[in-house]
């Protein structure tokens, strides 16, 4: 991938000193080739080829989250289970909410943006 990346630099700052040597070329004429032509396709087409890459990293880290918060969940389950078991069997009652938040439940994640 970084093969064509520097390869095109290569060319690009050729065409540059070759502007900046030329008896009608000027210097800043130079840099605008080089900038212009060469490091602005180079790096747009870097992100574009990086991409699938990048789609691979964010799906793997959300398996990753989702794998630790599924065994937190399981993990809690087990202890409130194990504690109820060991307790008296009188239903308990939640504790009210009062942080004015929406109650929610910790085995559902929460919704996220679709990529």
């Amino acid at each position: 991938m970084y093969l064509v990346v520097i390869a095109w630099i290569y060319v690009v700052l050729m065409m540059s000193v070759a502007e900046a040597t030329n008896t009608n070329g000027t210097v800043l004429g130079a840099v605008v080739t080089f900038f212009l032509y060469g490091v602005g396709p180079a790096a747009l087409v870097a992100y574009l080829m990086a991409t699938p890459a990048r789609k691979r990293a964010i799906k793997k880290r959300e398996a990753d989250e989702l794998a630790i918060a599924q065994s937190a969940a399981q993990s809690a389950n087990r202890a409130s289970a194990s504690s109820t078991s060991s307790t008296s069997s009188a239903p308990q009652s939640a504790e009210p909410d009062a942080g004015s938040h929406a109650a929610s439940d910790s085995s559902i994640p929460p919704m996220r943006k679709e990529i």
